[in-house]
């Protein structure tokens, strides 16, 4: 049995229950619960901080440097949120919740 649908939280558009980017909108998580980009604890648009660990969820966007909620996109501009290791052999793309590159170790922030 395949299982039901589910409605895209980005487009609306039904979504397989297995997918983990909506083949309409091609955005990534479509459905369920938003996870802690620390812990992996379920959390909830609109929280302030990670009931089970504490880590801050509001977060600045990379793209438009406005103040948003720490999901997959954001809010204001739509852009993804994370940032790319800018060292050369590394280009590990993730969430901005460190200084360090979680691939190489290297600074993200240059030099």
């Amino acid at each position: 049995m395949t299982g039901y649908k589910h409605p895209c939280r980005y487009c609306g558009e039904l979504v397989p229950p297995d997918a983990n980017v909506c083949p309409a909108c091609a955005k990534i998580n479509p459905y369920g619960d938003f996870r802690c980009h620390k812990c992996r604890a379920p959390v909830k648009e609109g929280w302030k901080v990670c009931a089970s660990c504490g880590f801050k969820l509001e977060t600045v966007c990379p793209k438009c440097s406005g103040s948003v909620f720490f999901g997959d996109y954001c809010s204001k501009c739509g852009a993804r949120l994370t940032v790319v290791c800018p060292h050369k052999g590394c280009g590990t793309e993730q969430p901005p919740v460190s200084e360090s590159c979680s691939k190489c170790g290297k600074k993200l922030g240059g030099k």
